[in-house]
């Protein structure tokens, strides 16, 4: 595992354009945002290294955020070196992991002092940096069925691609009281098999492909979107132009079944709900 720390001060210069607000809001929208930051030189750092973010200042000092390294390390006339970074959370500031506690659980890293941007994190202080994360991390409400960014390891995970207008909550709000908590591939509803516990919980898939969107586009939450269930929403995302939710019935409705395996009767059932809608 490759690991680093980005030191951000605030009070003594902006690294956000716009904003950090603003940054945010996009982030809020679209799941990632990428930036690029300063590191001060040359040393290379391999793309995919866990970015780890920490708020320095004047009474506000932490861990803020969490991205992924996302280009090679690139030398600047003056030379020093930038990198691109996706940062996939950006704590509102005051919600940050307080530096105290994390000199507690991560007594390896110098949390009160101010730390250079790209420092290298040792294996074990990444380890406890990612636990400390999970435990206060508040869930992503945007989408519950995807890890919360910064809990596991890059190399133990797969980006799935979505669009800003997936994770626009107005518009996620409107879909799901238009066409209900069911997927409109498979017809799978969470609080049906799993109980109260799984109400509300499903994805929403926007059907434009991104080749299509032209510029003034403006979403119709009833129109363009639907909701569709982990399996087929990843299924949906498996190339670069999404599969439409007839391409991915007609699948379910030929693909049967492993010679020799047992079909239970909700499997049965479920094919010939698929074929039903594949009409």
């Amino acid at each position: 595992m490759t690991a680093i720390l980005l030191g951000w001060n605030p009070d003594s210069r902006n690294d956000w354009e716009p904003g950090y607000p603003s940054v945010r809001e996009e982030l809020r929208r679209s799941g990632l945002v990428r930036q690029r930051w300063s590191v001060g030189g040359p040393t290379p750092i391999p793309p995919g290294s866990d970015a780890w973010l920490v708020l320095q200042g004047k009474g506000a000092r932490g861990l803020i955020g969490h991205g992924v390294v996302a280009s090679d390390t690139f030398e600047d006339s003056d030379g020093g070196g930038w990198i691109a970074v996706e940062f996939d959370t950006l704590l509102e500031q005051g919600d940050h992991i307080q530096a105290a506690v994390l000199s507690d659980l991560v007594p390896g890293v110098p949390w009160e002092a101010n730390i250079r941007s790209a420092r290298s994190v040792e294996p074990s202080d990444e380890a406890a940096i990612r636990d400390v994360w999970t435990g206060h991390r508040p869930l992503d409400d945007m989408d519950p069925i995807l890890p919360v960014p910064g809990t596991y390891p890059q190399s133990a995970l797969t980006r799935v691609s979505v669009n800003r207008y997936e994770r626009d909550p107005e518009a996620r709000r409107i879909c799901l009281a238009q066409h209900g908590f069911s997927c409109a591939v498979c017809r799978f509803d969470f609080e049906a098999v799993y109980g109260p516990e799984g109400r509300g919980l499903i994805s929403v898939h926007h059907l434009v492909p991104a080749t299509q969107l032209v510029p003034g586009y403006e979403l119709d939450p009833v129109r363009d979107l639907l909701p569709l269930c982990p399996n087929c929403h990843s299924m949906a995302h498996r190339r670069s132009v999404p599969f439409t939710p007839a391409e991915l019935r007609r699948m379910m409705s030929g693909a049967g079944f492993i010679e020799g395996s047992i079909v239970t009767q909700v499997q049965l059932d479920s094919q010939a709900e698929a074929r039903k809608l594949l009409g």
